[in-house]
């Protein structure tokens, strides 16, 4: 490979393996990724438009290219978008075929903006600006929807991606504005109208309405031709005595997250609860060095318990108490202590924690309140296609919906987008786009810069095959739904090892996980995905 011009590099074709695909780094830290099918070459920009990461580091299975840090996946031929995390395709470059060799002009970019010329007469709403809705929003102009487009959110903010806020931005290690879904100018350049600080207090799902109440306690009705229900979900604050005190914060919202990031400076911070959200806000508030001591509390002995094994959780612990954070396990809090301002919590086992700021990392409920109607204590009741009615759809975290491994309701990012991209297909009724039933969940979880990422799911994770050694954060653990020796694999987790978990991931996704007896008669997980795929 060599560089002829500036925006001009030469590659060698018998590089690239037929069915396969390299990433070429460039000097100016670009990277280029080139994808081969016999004579058939594409060239793309090959760094994943989601985090950068080097997509010739991931793996090609069939025609998906899949990112190695969060599974986003592109179709190897023309780089469209298959699956989040990731919000848009990758750009793709001119080729020019040399004979043995490829000339890739970075400058000469193939123009795929599709006309927005249709359903121009109809006119969609979106309540919720998280990602689901930005999703739909964002999914339908840049496949073709014509019509209006009207978003209305309760915050005073434009979409952004909330997940960060638990890992990068309260580390301070990322600044608000990187946050904004799609930019800061993204409704106005997309032709949306954003509506913020609006309260929706009624759906009418059999009129395709919605009731929306102003700060005088006005309500007008608005009606529209399709209608996306995405509210999402709401942290839940126990009962505790004193839960109302000032110093008591949930982790749920930008608001939320810059109110910690001013009060735990110079801070005695206690955590409540043991799950991704008080972990990664642990990690957060440490990396940011500005609290003078962290405890986390946990009814149990172990971490992330519903998602890691006892090993896993014992690592994850590890990590943490070699930053400096500590543990009080094995005790509910009983109330929260002081007259108008946090001073400390008292333990169901009868000891204290001194504390000036308490974040509850108490789990999250789904805000179905507005379709009351057709509530389901598990979430809203939707098709293969999140319809509800008519027209009336309702994902992200509200939506107990179907995936490769049935129906269920997930409070995972990737699931909000994967629902953003169907729901905006079935408006269209667009037919190529994979539907639900083709997707698996995904999570990561970010804590001092290491990544642990979960694919699948499973009903519990202690019936496992753990190979590596979680202690040098260097793993990955396959979790069962039983004991049985044919039972298939419904999850995994790993630190360390990417493309054994794409390769998981990939087999899962086509029905294909592999069994324990499989697993521990040294199944070749990556080479049987990429069989699977040719």
């Amino acid at each position: 490979m060599s560089n002829a011009m500036i925006n001009t590099v030469t590659i060698d074709k018998a590089d690239i393996p037929n069915g396969g695909m390299k990433s070429y780094k460039q000097d100016d830290d670009s990277i280029i990724l080139i994808t081969r099918d016999d004579n058939e070459f594409s060239a793309f920009d090959g760094k994943c438009p989601h985090a950068g990461a080097d997509l010739g580091e991931g793996m090609r299975c069939g025609d998906r290219v899949i990112c190695p840090w969060h599974h986003a996946s592109f179709d190897s031929r023309d780089g469209k978008l298959l699956e989040p995390v990731a919000m848009r395709g990758l750009t793709q470059y001119e080729l020019t075929d040399k004979g043995d060799s490829l000339s890739v002009d970075t400058s000469a970019k193939v123009d795929k903006r599709l006309e927005n010329d249709k359903l121009t007469d109809t006119h969609t709403i979106i309540v919720g600006g998280g990602g689901a809705g930005f999703m739909t929003a964002d999914q339908l102009r840049h496949t073709g929807y014509g019509g209006k487009i009207t978003l209305i959110s309760k915050e005073d903010k434009a979409p952004y991606n909330r997940p960060l806020l638990s890992k990068a931005f309260l580390a301070g290690s990322m600044s608000e504005d990187k946050l904004l879904l799609g930019g800061k100018d993204w409704a106005s350049n997309n032709n949306i109208d954003l509506r913020l600080n609006q309260t929706v207090s009624d759906v009418l799902p059999d009129e395709c309405t919605i009731v929306i109440k102003n700060e005088k306690g006005e309500s007008a009705q608005q009606s529209a031709d399709f209608l996306v229900i995405a509210t999402g979900a709401e942290p839940k604050v126990p009962p505790f005595k004193g839960a109302d005190l000032d110093g008591v914060y949930t982790l749920r919202s930008m608001d939320d997250a810059k109110a910690i990031k001013t009060a735990t400076d110079n801070k005695k911070v206690v955590i409540v609860g043991t799950g991704f959200i008080g972990m990664e806000a642990a990690a957060a508030l440490a990396q940011a060095g500005e609290t003078t001591s962290i405890t986390i509390v946990g009814r149990s002995a172990r971490v992330m318990s519903n998602i890691v094994s006892e090993t896993v959780s014992n690592a994850l612990i590890k990590l943490h108490e070699q930053k400096g954070i500590k543990f009080a396990f094995g005790a509910n809090v009983d109330q929260i202590n002081g007259d108008s301002k946090v001073t400390g919590v008292t333990l169901s086992d009868g000891s204290t924690l001194d504390a000036d700021v308490i974040i509850l990392g108490t789990g999250v409920a789904p805000r179905t309140e507005l379709l009351n109607d057709v509530n389901d204590p598990d979430g809203v009741q939707v098709d293969d296609h999140l319809q509800l009615r008519d027209g009336v759809y309702a994902l992200g975290d509200i939506a107990k919906a179907t995936n490769q491994m049935g129906r269920m309701r997930i409070e995972h990012w990737r699931v909000a987008l994967q629902h953003g991209i169907v729901t905006a297909a079935a408006i269209l009724g667009e037919d190529d786009v994979n539907s639900l039933e083709e997707r698996i969940p995904f999570f990561w979880t970010m804590q001092y810069g290491k990544s642990l990422r979960y694919s699948g799911h499973a009903m519990t994770p202690d019936h496992n095959i753990l190979f590596g050694s979680p202690d040098t954060l260097d793993y990955i653990e396959y979790y069962f739904d039983d004991e049985k020796e044919n039972t298939r694999a419904s999850a995994a987790s790993s630190l360390g090892r990417d493309k054994e978990l794409i390769a998981f991931s990939e087999l899962l996704r086509r029905g294909h996980a592999p069994t324990r007896a499989q697993i521990n008669a040294g199944f070749d997980i990556v080479d049987q995905a990429k069989v699977l795929s040719r």
